[in-house]
This record gives structure tokens, C-alpha cells and sequence, in this order.
């Protein structure tokens, strides 16, 4: 059994799908990075491109545990104007496995109508786009087996939410210690960011 599938499509947001991979990682987990299209190499919003580990055509659902979509506008809409990703994601919803998206990405569970109003996040602006309303304005937000994040900042608590999910706690700690966020955050109580 692998453990995350993280889809990506022209036009994703390289650091939010990167941070979770990197952490995922990390931790331990068996993580793929998949191309909805048949090439591997997908370009993110900001011109890099990637070579992913599959595609779409290449997997078996059922080989994971969980899925995440990183945002980027561009890359979200080729991900929720999908037909395969929508099933995916139906499919991983029925099965009560863990579907993850950040920023833009949450719009694409929307579109597969998992999402409930004021039980979500996603950057500011997208639930205009969306048909639930009233976003959480949380860095992360949990419900359930879905879990949203905001946006590129704050990916790395996202991939540490992911993590702990598929993980547990100890290895979730064990990479936030790696990251420096423990400090990152000592820091910004100290008012030592400036």
C-alpha cells in the first residue's frame, strides 16, 4: 500500500505541491507524484517544469491512502475540468480516505461536491468560485478525512497536517523539528522576524 497521491496539473503552485511531497517524505511515507495528462512532465505556474513519478492512466486508485491537489488557479481548473480526477476523488471520499487540497485546490473537491459550507479553507478569494461558502480563515482546517489549507505559505503546515494524519504525531514532531518551524514559531512570538 502507498500512502499519497498528489496530482498535478499544467499550472500548479510548485511550492505547495513540493512542500508536501518533501514532508511526506520525510516522514517516511511512500508518496507519488502523478500527471493527469499521459506525459510525466507537467509545468508548474511559474515556469518548472517536473518530472512526475506516474500518471493517471498508470495508477490503481486503490494502491493509496490518500490524496492530496496543490493549488495554483491554472492547475486547478485543469484538475477539476477532469472527469478521471473527479472520480478519483469520489471514489476516495466514499472510502472515507484522506483528500487533502490547499489554496486553489479545494475548488477541484468542490466541483466533486465533498466540501460543506464554513467547514473548509482555501486562499482568500477562491470561494467566490466555489459553490460552498464561508471559508474558515485557518491556516489548515480539518474535517473529517478532507483537510484544506490556505494557501503558499502555509504549506508546510499543510504537509505536516498530512503527515501527522498518515504518520501519526511523533513523525509529524520529528519533521516540523527538521523544518526549524519549532523556532519559526518561537521567533515570531519573540517578535524576532522582522
Amino acid at each position: 500500500m502507498k500512502d499519497l497521491l498528489v496530482l498535478l496539473a499544467d499550472g500548479f503552485e510548485e511550492v505547495e505541491a513540493l512542500s508536501v511531497v518533501d514532508i511526506a517524505r520525510r516522514a517516511g511515507l511512500v508518496c507519488e507524484t502523478c500527471s493527469i495528462r499521459e506525459s510525466k512532465k507537467v509545468k508548474s505556474a511559474h515556469d518548472v517544469w517536473i518530472l512526475t513519478d506516474t500518471n493517471l492512466d498508470s495508477i490503481n486508485i486503490e494502491d493509496y491512502r490518500a490524496l492530496f491537489i496543490p493549488g495554483g488557479g491554472q492547475g486547478a481548473n485543469n484538475l477539476k475540468n477532469d472527469p478521471k480526477v473527479i472520480e478519483i476523488i469520489e471514489v476516495f471520499n466514499q472510502d472515507e480516505k484522506i483528500l487533502a487540497a490547499i489554496c486553489a485546490g479545494p475548488s477541484v473537491l468542490d466541483r466533486a461536491g465533498i466540501l460543506t459550507d464554513g467547514e473548509f479553507t482555501c486562499y482568500p478569494g477562491v470561494e467566490k468560485r466555489m459553490s460552498v461558502e464561508n471559508p474558515k480563515d485557518l491556516p489548515v482546517y480539518v474535517k473529517d478525512n478532507i483537510i484544506t489549507g490556505m494557501g503558499p505559505g502555509l504549506s508546510p503546515y499543510m504537509g505536516l497536517k498530512v503527515a501527522e494524519a498518515l504518520a501519526g504525531k511523533e513523525k509529524m514532531e520529528m519533521v516540523k523539528e527538521e523544518y526549524l518551524l519549532n523556532k519559526l514559531e518561537n521567533f515570531i512570538k519573540k517578535d524576532k522576524i522582522s
